[in-house]
């Protein structure tokens, strides 16, 4: 969104000058080692200002849907400052020539984090105010308009939009509270010109011999935005609504493409992926099997193998560390994971809040079974129910899962058909518009769900 690319930018902008006014402040009467030290310093600041934004970014400051308060925004600002901190110590020693100095870099941190949270408050505030955002009416007021009431209804729900109201159409049932009702007694064009409204969003439960086309056209050449509901809520949600979707809108929206050239770069992406995060994680790699053998004695496995279905509905063997007692499943029957669930072992316990059981699976992803981003793998037990009880599940199998997706970032983690067929909304938005820019921004993203353990059990 542009609103997303201006923060990006300000918030760049603002950490480059954050080391210029570190520099100043370090180097202060003292001209003559000052003018050393900033030679090629532009672009050592570009540098640590990109990487302290990843870390931004890694924490979900970016995201459109963030609901955390000041304080837990704060306290993200704060982690993601630490994080890339770290990670630019860590570059310092590894490629010297991009040293910025412990002291410009310990100002700059200080002097970025209170820059960036004095205009996130004032950017946030503008964002927030009606006089700024989309104003939008929706066609309809039965049941299918009614979603979007009851599905974005916070205030972060509607951020760069308002809605103004509903207008009903034909017979349809009014579920809309009669506050936001609308009843245009002017022309459909003359009266969208008098409300300054920007979009017009169509949604009646009943469309044939209701909709007035010709004024919505003429809306239209005026510059109003329309827009069908399940559109909406895809461009704004980040899911596919599937009891507003039919399979003709699957066939006939944009998206599902997969050609060569962007086969070749996701399986690049995740095997280059794969690779450095094995370089990095192998000393985890080593004391979590390590942990798994003092706990459960020589003899107990330390891998779990389960077979998962794949890409195209054909089913692999996923690799996991072990982190349940051996007999888990002694009766042979699959069973979801539950909360406290008894199964889990001490050292399982930390690993799957910290996500390390998840590292074997690297392997999948250097043999091709897996991503590094997509759905999420499920059992060929629990697929079989699902291809029968929710539409369009097997569509989630176009792509190969992943060790991270969409899902993953947007809900929690589901033990039941009803949390499946909530996760498919966003895993099939995955399916249906995944790129390469997606796919860092999830791997980005899944950063904070590792530091604050969500979703694991």
């Amino acid at each position: 969104m542009r609103w997303q690319l201006l923060l990006v930018l300000v918030d760049t902008g603002l950490l480059i000058g954050s080391v210029y006014a570190a520099e100043t402040l370090r180097f202060w009467g003292r001209g003559a080692m000052n003018g050393e030290f900033t030679s090629g310093q532009f672009w050592r600041a570009v540098l640590a200002a990109c990487v302290l934004s990843l870390g931004m970014a890694a924490l979900g400051l970016y995201q459109v849907h963030m609901r955390a308060g000041w304080l837990g925004q704060l306290s993200r600002l704060c982690v993601g400052f630490m994080l890339g901190g770290v990670f630019l110590a860590v570059l310092y020693y590894a490629i010297p020539v991009v040293y910025l100095g412990r002291g410009v870099l310990g100002i700059t941190l200080v002097i970025g984090a209170f820059a960036i949270a004095f205009w996130r408050i004032i950017f946030l505030g503008f964002l927030d105010a009606s006089v700024l955002k989309r104003r939008i009416i929706v066609f309809g007021a039965g049941e299918r308009a009614a979603q979007v009431a009851r599905k974005m209804r916070r205030k972060t729900d509607q951020r760069g939009f308002k809605i103004l109201g509903y207008v009903p159409i034909g017979s349809d049932t009014v579920h809309v509270p009669e506050m936001l009702i609308l009843h245009p007694e002017e022309p459909l064009a003359d009266w969208v010109a008098q409300q300054d409204v920007d979009e017009i969003v169509v949604g009646p439960d009943e469309r044939r011999d209701t909709l007035p086309v010709d004024a919505l056209m003429q809306c239209k050449l005026q510059g109003v935005e329309v827009t069908e509901i399940s559109d909406f809520f895809e461009r704004e949600a980040g899911s596919i609504k599937m009891d507003l979707t039919n399979l003709s809108w699957l066939v006939y929206s944009g998206g599902f493409k997969v050609s060569p050239l962007r086969c070749a770069s996701k399986r690049a992406f995740d095997v280059t992926v794969a690779t450095l995060v094995a370089l990095l994680a192998w000393p985890f790699i080593l004391l979590t099997a390590l942990a798994i053998r003092l706990e459960s004695g020589p003899g107990a496995p330390i891998l779990y193998r389960q077979e998962r279905v794949g890409a195209n509905g054909r089913s692999f063997t996923l690799i996991k560390f072990r982190s349940m007692r051996v007999d888990a499943e002694r009766d042979g029957i699959a069973q979801w994971a539950s909360t406290h669930d008894k199964r889990v072992t001490r050292i399982g316990h930390l690993i799957r809040k910290t996500r390390l059981d998840e590292l074997p699976q690297l392997w999948n992803v250097l043999c091709g079974n897996m991503s590094i981003i997509g759905p999420r793998p499920e059992r060929p037990q629990f697929v079989k129910d699902f291809n029968v009880q929710i539409p369009y599940y097997p569509l989630r199998h176009s792509v190969k899962p992943g060790l991270t997706g969409w899902a993953q970032l947007r809900y929690p983690y589901g033990s039941s058909v009803q949390d499946a067929e909530e996760k498919l909304k966003f895993d099939l938005f995955y399916v249906k518009n995944h790129n390469l820019v997606f796919d860092l921004a999830i791997l980005i993203q899944t950063v904070e769900v590792v530091l604050f353990g969500r979703g694991a059990r």
